[in-house]
């Protein structure tokens, strides 16, 4: 049966797959919530941003790049970690791979359920608003409120910044979220959503420029506790430290001219080197 695993007496091994960097987030709250947890990271850096490329085209990409994943690193359970890749290919993802997935979708209920003034904001690459899941999710948990949406094509590159140790421009982030403020009734914006993973890692800039009141919703934690209750499908807790295990991997499929700095960035979550992941 798919999604069906016979527990070890191990710590399960995760992947987290992302466009870039965005998916850092999710790993930085599961290693609160379980440090032992063997967390593997993949990230589509050769096609990166993916709210540039047709969706037919990418669909195949993700699941044929993840179905290599799956067989070359085994995992347990995968955290799809992008909001692009979970509104186009969670379907066919689950109905390719044999192992439970965890996907990650644009906050609208989260941000229906808190907003008082019942104007909601999503900020979100232009690949992920102009599907009708983000009009689904509205019409089905929040249709009370007014959503108003921004697909920020800079914003990812800024993030990218930012988890280096760079600091984003506080003009451009600022021209983006004035593209929420802007529209007709954006004064009454209370909440707003990151729609993206890697937005992440800009919430700080967002704080900085934006007005006081806003409520930020960052999906990352939601979705690493989600993927702790389908772990606890299927294993024991607490999990058993496993001595023989490698040490977990951190893949590109294509590698940055500043890889060495890179690594040294994301030594701090486990990952000791940046690996040349091949694409199908």
């Amino acid at each position: 049966m798919k999604g069906s695993h016979t527990p070890p007496r191990v710590s399960p091994r995760i992947l987290v797959f992302d466009s870039g960097i965005g998916g850092m987030g999710a790993v930085q709250a599961l290693r609160h919530l379980a440090p032992i947890l063997r967390i593997d990271y993949l990230a589509d850096t050769a096609l990166f941003p993916y709210g540039e490329q047709e969706d037919e085209f990418l669909t195949k990409r993700i699941v044929s790049l993840l179905s290599s994943a799956e067989k070359e690193l085994k995992p347990d359970l995968l955290i799809v970690a992008c909001n692009t890749a979970s509104t186009l290919a969670l379907t066919p993802l689950r109905q390719t791979l044999n192992l439970p997935i965890v996907g990650c979708v644009p906050p609208i209920r989260w941000a229906g359920r808190v907003s008082v003034s019942r104007t909601i904001g999503l900020l979100a690459t232009s690949a992920t608003i102009r599907r009708p899941y983000i009009s689904q999710l509205w019409h089905d948990y929040a249709d009370d409120c007014q959503l108003l949406v921004h697909g920020a094509r800079n914003l990812a590159d800024l993030a990218e910044q930012a988890f280096r140790g760079e600091t984003p421009d506080s003009a451009l982030v600022k021209h983006e979220l004035d593209q929420l403020f802007n529209q007709k009734g954006g004064e009454k914006i209370d909440t707003i959503g990151l729609g993206c993973t890697h937005y992440s890692f800009l919430l700080p800039s967002f704080q900085r420029v934006a007005p006081a009141h806003i409520a930020w919703l960052d999906p990352a934690p939601a979705v690493a506790q989600q993927a702790l209750r389908r772990l606890k499908e299927n294993w024991s807790f607490p999990l058993y430290a496993n001595k023989e295990a490698t040490a977990p991997r951190f893949f590109m499929t294509s590698l940055p001219a500043d890889k060495d700095r890179l690594t040294e960035q994301v030594r701090w979550l486990g990952y000791n080197s940046c690996e040349l992941f091949p694409t199908p």
